[in-house]
């Protein structure tokens, strides 16, 4: 049976969902710390997040932050 794949939402993501959706064939920790690289190499994107109240201890990110993020990286 064939399921259609849903299409990515802006909405409020877990750190580890997000993560999980940009590298599913990782393991939880290792698609974090892939993400945090990601976010911590491309300056524009953190100063970005900054402005959006973002801090690297939050578990959340708001729908504003995942927009930017997506802007940044493309779509997971």
């Amino acid at each position: 049976m064939n399921i259609p794949e849903e299409k990515f939402k802006i909405r409020a993501y877990s750190k580890m969902e997000l993560a999980n959706l940009y590298n599913p064939e990782m393991t939880i920790p290792g698609a974090l710390r892939i993400l945090a690289r990601w976010i911590a190499g491309n300056t524009r994107l953190v100063s970005e997040l900054t402005e959006l109240s973002y801090n690297h201890r939050n578990r959340v990110f708001t729908p504003r932050q995942v927009r930017a993020i997506v802007n940044y990286l493309g779509e997971p």
